[in-house]
């Protein structure tokens, strides 16, 4: 199952306790992460530490999908960084941004390679367009990352792009996977699965925002106070009955 392409929410931290804790609910279907988020989350010891971290967090969910970006900006050096976060896990997949921040076709052409010749599967990422998004897919990359939050900064509509990618993706029968991301509410993740999105990138804290209604807590407490009514009144239920 190594590298499989499932749907649904993606955990992007770099924190063990966080992910354990959402991944026993069985609700989250992989994890993104990169080197600045882990060393934000406390991991030291350079290179060490960050493969330490990230196989740790591979393991813990296995089979699902752990994405980790390179640092590198030349292709041959990230080429040589997808090979190391290869070797730590079977479930680790590489992100590669679309371009460079000068553009061109380099980073491009090593998803593509990556791909089909060093069977390295490959998130897309810093995406902001549906037209990216097809190029990249018709590279050969398993996933594709559209940063619908960051189009929406932008004045524009996150959802359109991401509609029109997967109608594209649709139309050519790819593979590829749609990731939605730079996540900013949690009314975006409902919106962009309806849009097409075949996974939204989420931190812990918009899960909780998804979970807890104020509602929901009204009617849970009105539930047990009617259940302690109920016992100040004798009527305890017959359990051995109810069985």
């Amino acid at each position: 199952m190594s590298g499989q392409a499932l749907t649904g929410l993606f955990l992007d931290t770099g924190r063990p306790e966080e992910i354990r804790k959402y991944h026993a609910l069985g609700i989250i279907r992989g994890v993104t992460t990169n080197p600045t988020i882990l060393v934000k989350d406390g991991v030291v010891g350079g290179w060490e530490g960050i493969e330490a971290r990230c196989t740790q967090i591979a393991r813990m969910v296995e089979p699902l999908p752990v994405s980790v970006e390179v640092t590198a900006g030349d292709p041959d050096e990230m080429r040589e960084q997808a090979r190391r976060f290869r070797a730590w896990a079977p479930n680790l997949n590489v992100k590669i941004p679309i371009h460079s921040p000068d553009g061109g076709t380099d980073y491009l052409r090593l998803v593509h390679e990556l791909e089909t010749q060093e069977d390295i599967r490959v998130n897309v990422t810093a995406m902001m367009s549906a037209q990216q998004g097809l190029l990249a897919a018709m590279a050969g990359a398993t996933y594709v990352s559209l940063f619908a939050g960051r189009v929406n900064n932008m004045g524009y509509d996150g959802r359109q792009e991401l509609r029109r990618l997967r109608q594209l993706l649709d139309a050519f029968g790819s593979p590829a996977k749609i990731i939605a991301g730079s996540t900013r509410e949690a009314l975006n993740i409902i919106e962009w699965f309806e849009a097409g999105a075949d996974i939204v990138t989420v931190v812990p804290q918009l899960i909780d925002t998804m979970l807890v209604h104020p509602y929901s807590k009204e009617t849970v407490r009105q539930f047990l106070a009617d259940g302690r009514t109920l016992e100040r009144e004798g009527l305890r239920p017959n359990l051995a009955g109810a069985r």
